[in-house]
């Protein structure tokens, strides 16, 4: 009889699923954090993790751990080495947040250009007189650069072209065809496109290589630019990108993640009036978290029944191998 771990709160959906599915038992941790969930895993069959960490030393603590499924797809905060080396799998759910962080993305990028949150602050304070900065500006006929052009940048570029606006893609690793699928310009040169660009989205995973834009890339940009980050927030150079703002290098800035979550009260990017920020909220409408949460419920009853699909097992090949290497000896 599996026992599941639900660390992190999830949508009542995917907790129905689990009521309803006989033979499992959980227990679930509505808090989203290491210090919450750690003491349950040591009686844990699997485990569902939201996004706080999973490191090596509270795997080694989940003597009965069979597979860890993540409620969304990136798995930044796990360490998969540690899980692979005991032959765990880690699963994602599939496409089922793309629509929402897109929107989001194109919600962010609107802030930030028609300055939305100024404005409100700014109207409810009886300053209508703001309206006569001319502040603000426009999509239609900007170019945007998109870096990323997996399921979630495609979207973006889709819903970018509705506005008017002209889209490049940076992506080495995605099909030649899927920029021509819809009409968007394949860049090689990441310089060259971030000096073209009025609006630059991140649709990327971290690198464990540092920040993707930092005072270099930052240099490149227009001064009117927008960047918007709906990814991770180790993407970004925080500190640079807070002093490119407020010395008027750099239009604006909206991001749904930051490097460490929540902030310091004191992160100066949450004093920066050039910013709107939102909670890592991207993929957490009411409608995404439904799926997200049967999604990754669903992972693990799969498992258990052995019918999973393999494409979701981010260390499937890694397991493998290891499988492998230990038959050989």
């Amino acid at each position: 009889m599996p026992h599941i771990l639900v660390a992190g709160k999830i949508h009542e959906d995917g907790i129905d699923l689990l009521k309803s599915t006989p033979g499992i038992t959980f227990d679930l941790v509505n808090e989203v954090s290491l210090q919450s969930y750690a003491p349950l895993i040591g009686r844990a069959d699997a485990v569902l993790i939201r996004t706080q960490p999973m490191p090596a030393a509270v795997i080694a603590d989940a003597t009965r751990l069979q597979i860890v499924s993540r409620h969304g797809v990136g798995y930044d905060a796990v360490d998969v080495s540690a899980l692979s080396a005991r032959g765990i799998p880690l699963a994602i759910v599939g496409d089922v947040n793309s629509r929402s962080v897109a929107e989001h993305a194109l919600m962010l990028m609107l802030a930030a250009a028609r300055c939305t949150v100024a404005h409100d602050i700014a109207s409810r304070n009886g300053n209508w007189q703001v309206r006569n900065q001319f502040q603000t500006c426009e999509l239609d006929g900007k170019g945007l650069l998109l870096i990323g052009f997996g399921r979630i940048g495609r979207r973006v570029g889709s819903l970018a072209q509705a506005f008017g606006m002209s889209v490049m893609a940076h992506d080495p690793y995605a099909e030649p065809r899927a920029f021509a699928e819809v009409g968007v310009e394949a860049v090689t040169d990441l310089e060259t496109a971030l000096a073209r660009a009025d609006y630059i989205s991140l649709h990327v995973p971290a690198s464990p290589n540092g920040p993707l834009l930092g005072p270099r890339e930052f240099s490149l940009l227009k001064p009117t630019a927008i960047v918007v980050n709906t990814a991770r927030g180790e993407l970004i150079d925080e500190v640079a990108l807070d002093e490119a703002l407020r010395a008027g290098r750099l239009g604006a800035a909206a991001i749904d993640v930051l490097a460490d979550e929540p902030p310091r009260k004191d992160h100066p990017l949450l004093q920066n009036p050039r910013v709107t920020i939102s909670p890592h909220s991207a993929g957490l409408t009411r409608e995404c978290a439904a799926r997200m949460a049967v999604a990754s419920v669903r992972n693990i009853l799969d498992y258990f029944a052995g019918t999973i699909d393999r494409r979701l097992l981010v260390n499937d090949a890694e397991i493998t191998a290891t499988r492998e290497g230990a038959r050989s000896v």
